[in-house]
């Protein structure tokens, strides 16, 4: 993602973006190809939560969910040890392209994301993540908004990452889009759900992608109602040497269960 100024004033629905346009190779340059000092936190601790949840409740064979992978395969990594399918939606048809090469045979940069998920013993045991990942990875594309693109309580544990208010300027889409992934569940599943805070806008390649300003309690505001009373939000700093982007204040992260 390109370091850019706010996005202009305009307002960009979901629907007004140019998401077929999305280039994945840049996205994927200046995010995941190395593993930055605030992905690792995350993942650390998305980690921890679904290890800590499948220990008091164990389970194999789950179906999961990650809501709008991109180019991003950590959350999908992270579900790996108990799931037989892992669906990655994804509305971008350059994406899906290469989500389906990444599944076939993902890149090296992603080791040292596997290696801090190694630091639990559930991922130890698989000996063979591209392997394993490859088995259980499907690729679907479809549109978060639309009813029929994504099955309500279908999976037994989910991820959107930088999803949710990454995708419209609108606060009502914003909403909308945690509404779908959480009607997405089974009742009980863990999920964790990440956010740009405060974020204006992001350009990738030569295109700009519309955003969402939210903070802590629009997160919470969001999730309460579909999750149970355990739902944790983190703040994640920006590393002070090393932002992202501009036009960002850090990282949220939910980490929770579906009500039952």
């Amino acid at each position: 993602m390109d370091a850019t100024p706010a996005l202009d004033a305009r307002a960009l629905t979901n629907s007004q973006a140019p998401w077929d346009s999305f280039d994945p190779e840049a996205y994927l340059e200046h995010n995941y190809r190395t593993l930055r000092a605030d992905d690792r936190q995350i993942l650390a601790a998305v980690r921890d939560h679904f290890t800590a949840h499948f220990e008091q409740r164990p389970a194999a064979g789950l179906r999961g969910l990650d809501v709008g992978a991109g180019t991003n395969l950590y959350p999908s990594l992270a579900m790996l040890p108990w799931c037989e399918r892992i669906t990655l939606f994804e509305r971008s048809s350059a994406n899906v392209g290469w989500l389906e090469a990444a599944v076939r045979e993902y890149g090296t940069n992603w080791d040292p994301f596997w290696e801090v998920l190694c630091e639990q013993p559930a991922y130890r045991g698989l000996p063979d993540p591209r392997a394993r990942l490859r088995e259980a990875a499907e690729v679907v594309r479809g549109d978060l908004f639309a009813e029929l693109d994504l099955p309500e309580r279908a999976a037994d544990i989910g991820t959107m990452f930088f999803v949710a208010e990454s995708l419209s300027t609108d606060y009502d889409e914003y909403r909308g889009a945690v509404g779908r992934f959480a009607r997405a569940l089974r009742p009980g599943a863990p999920f964790a759900v990440a956010f740009m805070e405060n974020s204006t806008g992001y350009a990738v390649g030569g295109e700009t992608f519309p955003a969402c300003k939210i903070e802590q309690p629009d997160v919470l505001n969001g999730l309460q109602g579909y999750a149970e009373d355990d739902l944790t939000i983190s703040h994640i700093d920006v590393p002070g040497s090393s932002p992202l982007r501009d036009g960002y204040s850090g990282m949220l992260l939910a980490l929770g269960r579906l009500r039952g």
